[in-house]
């Protein structure tokens, strides 16, 4: 009689999604990131509204500005993030933390910009949005995201650090920085991840993630010519 265990049964990955599965998945994390504020705008139109709540007005214009200012903010990041925003190749750095400084201002982390090309082709400009937004998310306790990207002999490179001492990296985001399907994970932390692995293969270019006590790093390459 063998002694030897039997071997556990090997689990086949996930199998990516289609094409409409995957744009359901991006609609429904643009929504989920849109209808907070969303709502809070209204609730806050609703309290001007109410009778018995005319001494919260001041409370309710002060929701409704900051929500309205969260709501435009994400827009403005989501449509170059995601979108194809109008018809530009080519993008300011400049503009690029702005949008980036405004998503950062309705997190708890800090951001730390230090990127040095003073513009990056559209790829590129993408990955270093949705980089910076994996940063931010990884330290949701607060911290510091340290943004940095370099270019030479053509290639940008980027290198994203979230340093904090609740610093954190889902494991569906790896799967999807990975270009695995999403498991058992929260598909709106999953897809963000796997569109970033898609758009970074299809121009020639390749993302990491390394993991340690209170930090996690983010690395990526990709070809900086137009």
């Amino acid at each position: 009689m063998s002694d030897v265990a039997p071997a556990e049964p090997v689990t086949a990955p996930p199998e990516p999604p289609r094409p409409a599965e995957l744009a359901a998945y991006l609609a429904a994390r643009m929504c989920h990131d849109f209808i907070s504020p969303a709502s809070a705008i209204v609730s806050g139109l609703d309290l001007l509204e109410d009778p018995t709540a005319q001494d919260m007005r001041d409370e309710a214009m002060s929701l409704i500005a900051s929500s309205a200012r969260k709501l435009a903010d994400l827009l403005q990041f989501t449509r170059v993030a995601f979108g194809a925003s109008a018809a530009a190749e080519t993008f300011d750095s400049r503009v690029l933390e702005a949008l980036v400084r405004g998503v950062f201002a309705h997190m708890r982390a800090e951001l730390d910009w230090q990127v040095e090309p003073p513009s990056v082709n559209k790829p590129a400009a993408r990955a270093l949005l949705n980089l910076a937004q994996l940063g931010g998310a990884a330290l949701p306790m607060g911290g510091t995201t340290r943004v940095r990207a370099a270019q030479d002999a053509g290639t940008v490179t980027f290198a994203v650090e979230a340093i904090g001492g609740r610093a954190r990296l889902r494991p569906e985001v790896l799967a999807g920085l990975r270009g695995e399907g999403m498991g058992e994970g929260l598909h709106g932390h999953w897809v963000q991840a796997y569109y970033l692995h898609l758009l970074l293969r299809d121009a020639g270019g390749r993302v990491f993630a390394d993991v340690s006590e209170g930090q996690v790093t983010f690395a990526a390459t990709i070809p900086g010519d137009g």
